[in-house]
């Protein structure tokens, strides 16, 4: 028997390939709405009035969109059809594009309410009122950072299709101790992270399914040497090939311990995003990015 469909969860991702990890932790987030929940995934190739219609299909009441940097002129487009043709839908917008927000924007504009912010536990409370027939009156959700021991596991909202086809991402941590000023992640100042046990367990679990390649959302893996070296050993363990990793690293806070763990990997098995925006002392300063370079290189060597 098919359930009803009152909320749906939109975005558009730069490529198939790619897996909007954020809709299907909301989507886990949402208890006994889950049933009622559907999530859709688009991509940037696709045209807005195809994606608003197949939005608008299974007539939900609610409609929440993530907005991110490659996919804001494309939501923009979709939310002002969206708009138009189903103009008593309630429109959520949400993602890293609206932490700064302007009402008057064509984009916030468009939206019933804005949740700014971590939004498993704002967004899963807000749909809740409006289903109930209390609406908030603000238009801006502020949700303060979650519990990350009582955010519910997502990884297993992966379909089948997503560990033969798509990139799998995951997240150890959240937050970043630095403070440049170019990203979003120094607003939040914290690192915060998921427990660690059940984390790993959840990494054997799509291992087992067939997983193989993970990426981790961390904006810096090597915050903690404890932790970076606990996962690596963990992956490093397991008894299934072709196991490859990407994360994001500080190249200048790497320890000798750790890049002997990173040398026991097999070929192909890690990709580094290493972060160097500038060997220039007056840029760093600038930026507010604080990295030793001669470190940096040595760690790159």
């Amino acid at each position: 028997m098919a359930h009803k469909t009152d909320i749906v969860l939109a975005t558009a991702n730069a490529r198939y390939s790619h897996c909007a990890f954020g809709l299907k932790r909301l989507w886990c987030a949402l208890g006994s709405l889950q049933d009622s929940a559907q999530i859709m995934e688009f991509t940037l190739q696709q045209d807005a009035r195809d994606i608003a219609a197949a939005i608008l299909a299974p007539r939900p009441r609610i409609i929440g969109l993530g907005v991110y940097i490659w996919n804001v002129e494309l939501i923009t487009q979709v939310a002002a059809i969206l708009r138009a043709e189903s103009p008593e839908t309630t429109l959520l917008l949400g993602g890293p594009e609206m932490v700064d927000c302007d009402d008057t924007a064509p984009l916030a504009a468009t939206a019933d309410y804005i949740v700014v912010g971590e939004g498993e536990i704002a967004f899963a409370e807000l749909a809740q009122q409006l289903l109930a027939g209390h609406a908030p009156e603000g238009k801006i959700i502020a949700a303060p950072p979650p519990d990350l021991d009582l955010l519910p596991n997502p990884y297993a909202a992966y379909t089948d299709e997503d560990l033969r086809q798509r990139v799998l991402y995951v997240e150890s941590s959240r937050g970043c101790p630095y403070r440049c000023a170019f990203c979003l992640s120094s607003r939040d100042s914290r690192v915060r992270y998921f427990p660690l046990e059940p984390f790993l367990n959840s990494m054997g679990a799509l291992l087992a399914r067939g997983a193989r390649h993970f990426k981790f959302t961390d904006r810096t893996f090597n915050t903690s040497d404890a932790r970076a070296l606990a996962i690596l050993d963990f992956f490093l363990q397991q008894d299934y090939p072709g196991i490859r990793l990407h994360f994001e690293i500080m190249p200048d806070k790497m320890s000798a311990a750790l890049l002997e763990k990173m040398a026991a990997f097999p070929p192909d098995g890690l990709h580094l995003e290493l972060g160097v925006q500038s060997v220039s002392p007056e840029t760093q300063r600038r930026i507010h990015r604080n990295q030793n370079i001669p470190k940096t290189m040595e760690a790159i060597d």
